[in-house]
Parts: C-alpha cells; sequence; structure tokens
C-alpha cells in the first residue's frame, strides 16, 4: 500500500471504531500514535545506539538499549509536542472559564424566575408561553452553552407550564428543543471558541460574525411561533388569569429588574468586553465566571455543593475537549504526513466543483456527521479536513465557520438522532410521546435550513459587524 492509502485505510479504521463505541478522543491517540509509528519508523536511527553495542555488553544493557530505541519514534515526540501546544493555547484557556461560568448560573435558581417574569411580560401576544420560553431558552443558551442542560432544564421548569396552559405537547416540544439549542450558534459560544483554536480564525471576528446569524434565526424562530399561533391558535390558547396573572406596570419592572435584567446585563457586558476590545475572550470569561458568582450568591443560590458540582463538570468537560485536541492533532498530522490531505485536495479539485457547490457539498456532509458525532468531536476531527480546501475556492473560514455553527443546530433538531428530542424526552411528563417531539421539532430544523439559505444569498449578514468593528 502506498502512504496515501495507509492514510486513508486510517481515516476507515477511526470511522468504523466511532460507529463500535469506543471513546473517540483516545481513538484518535491510539490510531494517531499506531499509524503514525509506521509513518516515522526509522530503524537505522531508531536502534543506532544497540547497533554500536559491543559483544561484551551484558544482556540488561542490550535489552534496555533495545526497549530505548523501541521508544525512540518521532510520533512520541509529536505526541508530547502535540500535547503541549493544546495546554498551552490561550485560546482554549476561555473554555472552562466560560463553561463555568454557565455551570453557576444553571444552578443559580435565575430560569424560573426568567421564565415567570417574561411569560407575565408577553401575556397579552399570541402563543405568550411560547415566546416567553423561547426567549428563556435564548439567554440561558447564551449563558451556558450547554445544550443538554438548557433543554433539561427548561423541560422541567416550562414544559410543565405550557401542557397546563393547554398548550399542544408536539408545539411546547419544539421550542424548547429548538431554544436549547442555541447557545452552539450565539456568542459567547464555547463552539466558536473551540472553533477558532481549530482554524485559526479570531474569535474576536468569529464572535461578531454570529451576532447576527444569530439573532436571525431567534427571529424566524419568534416569527414562526407567533404565526402558528395567530394562525391555529388552538396549539398555544392565551393562558387564564389562573395560570399567568397581570400584574401592575411597577411590579413587572420589578420583576425584570430582579430576573431578566441582570443576567442580559452579564451577557452584554462579557460580549461587549469582546467585540469592543476592552477585553480578551479569555479576560471577557473571567468577567463571566465572576458575574455568574456574584449572580448565584445575589439569588442566595451558591453553596459549597452547587460551586463544588460546577467546578467538578467544568473540569470534566474541559479535560474532554483538551484531549479531543490532542488526539485530533496527532491524527491529523500523521494524515496530513502519509499524503491524505494532500490527496483529499487532489480528489475535491478534481470535482471541478464551483465555490457554492463545494459549500453545499461540506455541509452536507456536516450534516450527516451531526447524526453520530457530537459538535466537538465535528469541529476538532473533521472540520479541520475542509479548511485547506478552502482557499482553493476563495471562502472565507469565517464565512466558513458560522455556517457549520448554524449547521450542526441540526445535529440536535434531526431525527432519528435528535439528541435535544431525547434530552427532553428524559424529563418530560408519559404522555409527551417521542414522536410527538420529533414533529415539533420539525418545523424549526425548516427554519434552520432558511437561515443557511438566507446566509448564501446574503454574506453580509456575517461579514457586516466583523467589518463594521475591525475593518476588512
Amino acid at each position: 500500500m502506498t502512504d496515501p492509502q495507509v492514510a486513508l485505510s486510517m481515516l476507515g479504521v477511526f470511522i468504523i471504531l466511532v460507529f463500535l463505541g469506543f471513546p473517540i478522543a483516545f481513538t484518535l491517540m491510539a490510531l494517531g500514535i499506531m499509524f503514525g509509528y509506521y509513518a516515522y519508523f526509522d530503524a537505522g536511527r531508531m536502534w543506532r545506539s544497540f547497533e554500536r553495542l559491543g559483544e561484551d555488553a551484558d544482556w540488561l544493557t542490550s535489552v534496555t538499549t533495545w526497549i530505548e530505541g523501541f521508544f525512540n519514534n518521532r510520533i512520541f515526540d509529536l505526541f508530547i509536542n502535540q500535547t503541549y501546544t493544546v495546554m498551552s493555547n490561550e485560546v482554549l484557556t476561555a473554555v472552562p472559564l466560560f463553561l463555568f461560568m454557565g455551570y453557576i448560573v444553571e444552578r443559580a435558581n435565575i430560569v424560573d424566575r426568567l421564565f415567570s417574569t417574561l411569560a407575565v411580560a408577553s401575556r397579552n401576544m399570541p402563543g405568550s408561553m411560547g415566546v416567553a420560553a423561547l426567549i428563556t431558552c435564548a439567554l440561558f443558551a447564551t449563558a451556558t452553552g450547554i445544550v443538554g442542560a438548557v433543554v433539561t432544564l427548561m423541560g422541567l421548569l416550562a414544559l410543565p407550564a405550557m401542557l397546563k396552559a393547554r398548550y399542544n405537547p408536539s408545539f411546547a416540544s419544539g421550542i424548547i428543543c429548538a431554544g436549547g439549542t442555541l447557545g452552539i450558534l450565539i456568542p459567547p459560544s464555547i463552539m466558536l471558541i473551540v472553533y477558532a483554536a481549530a482554524s485559526g480564525v479570531s474569535i474576536v471576528r468569529l464572535y461578531a460574525g454570529a451576532m447576527l446569524p444569530g439573532l436571525v434565526l431567534v427571529g424566524l424562530y419568534l416569527i414562526y411561533v407567533i404565526g402558528r399561533s395567530i394562525l391555529q391558535p388552538s396549539v398555544a390558547p392565551r393562558p387564564s388569569e389562573e395560570e399567568v396573572p397581570s400584574v401592575p406596570l411597577p411590579r413587572l419592572l420589578l420583576m425584570l429588574a430582579t430576573s431578566f435584567f441582570p443576567l442580559a446585563i452579564l451577557i452584554v457586558a462579557v460580549l461587549g468586553s469582546i467585540l469592543f476590545g476592552l477585553a480578551t475572550p479569555t479576560e471577557a470569561a473571567a468577567i463571566g465566571a465572576l458575574g455568574g458568582l456574584v449572580l448565584a450568591a445575589a439569588y442566595r443560590a451558591l453553596s459549597f455543593q452547587r460551586l463544588r458540582e460546577s467546578v467538578y463538570l467544568t473540569v470534566r468537560t474541559t479535560a474532554m475537549v483538551c484531549w479531543l485536541f490532542v488526539g485530533s492533532y496527532t491524527f491529523s498530522s500523521v494524515f496530513s504526513y502519509l499524503g491524505g490531505e494532500q490527496l483529499i485536495s487532489e480528489f475535491v479539485g478534481g470535482l471541478d466543483l464551483t465555490p457554492l457547490q463545494f459549500l453545499l457539498l461540506a455541509q452536507l456532509i456536516i450534516f450527516l456527521l451531526g447524526w453520530p458525532l457530537e459538535w466537538s468531536e465535528i469541529i476538532i476531527i473533521f472540520v479541520p479536513i475542509f479548511l485547506p480546501l478552502l482557499p482553493m475556492f476563495g471562502i472565507d473560514p469565517l464565512f466558513f465557520g458560522i455556517l457549520v455553527a448554524l449547521n450542526l443546530q441540526t445535529s440536535f433538531l434531526t431525527p432519528p438522532m435528535a439528541m435535544s428530542a431525547y434530552y427532553l424526552k428524559g424529563i418530560a411528563p408519559p404522555s409527551v410521546k417521542l414522536t410527538q417531539i420529533f414533529a415539533g421539532v420539525l418545523p424549526f430544523l425548516f427554519m434552520v435550513f432558511m437561515a443557511m439559505a438566507l446566509m448564501y444569498i446574503f454574506p453580509d449578514i456575517v461579514f457586516y459587524l466583523p467589518e463594521l468593528f475591525y475593518g476588512g
């Protein structure tokens, strides 16, 4: 077999092992070291010291020298260097801080107050509780960026209230599932930090570029919720006074001041400090982590147990991301050294695709990968395969990254592998069937495709704010 064929077999073995359920990070590291040992194998260099031993060398010296030669393969140097590179990456320093902010906010009892306040504030709108749930999901998802946490918590808080208000179970479920995934796209998104580390694109420009697409998607969701509530009132009846009481304006303002504005101010402070150059993403993440602690203390929800849980979950998730990076960097370095990257470039170049056709093909592949894989695995492992092809088609990696972030919304919403649906089903009342949840997410899936189409047609949706803030 030629080296490029070995590289393709390496990729094939990885895909098979993933579908068999092996841990992805350690699979990447194992395959990278195993195939890298073959790629960098040089017997003359590795066992040079062993061959220089004289005939009078004792057996222990001979054995230890031979073993030292066995580990004198350059793949081990590469693995150590890649590990150090990941652990010293300043962009990734923001990941644990943003995660900690999210886990603290999740445990600060903010969301129940926020949903109740927004339900009261929007009670005269069509689909008022759906609108309140969607806005709560968007704010909470923005603060946490953890899809499972948002969908689960909102499923416990908002879904029972919406079902009690006689909302259609499918309609209510779709709102929560779709709203819970928004944290992947809307800054300060953990996914965009990971993409920035993988692609070398400025995280600040990525955050600026993601703002308008995120707002467009939220706007499409709201249009659908309000429009369907007007055209089909039975799916979202107006709440009764008992379900959502009307309150005087002064009391409503007080409720907003104690629930909506604290979280909104925290998010705006974090994003504003990044976008206006007042702080680096890591410094802004530290501000967010401190702000989360202050909010939790203000709501009297800061306990040692909750703090310990937040730290533990932060460390666990951060370790997963870091080891994925180590495995991916090692795997991709060996894959490229064997000629796999060049083979793919030549193959794609031979297809004679237009930039639009390449984008559609790449997004289709990422859409399909979203069924069996998590977003982190797609960004760290597979997106770097596409990145070297972008200059060939004149595609800005910033635009590509925002498209991928938008596309990855679908990985949580596409049956039969819609993870947000399974998160919700795990805590929903038994009367809510999985098929109803699937039916509820499909219209929102169509909204994601519509937002992607708008980005294709009007790319300034992505480029306007980065060019406004930072120039071309």
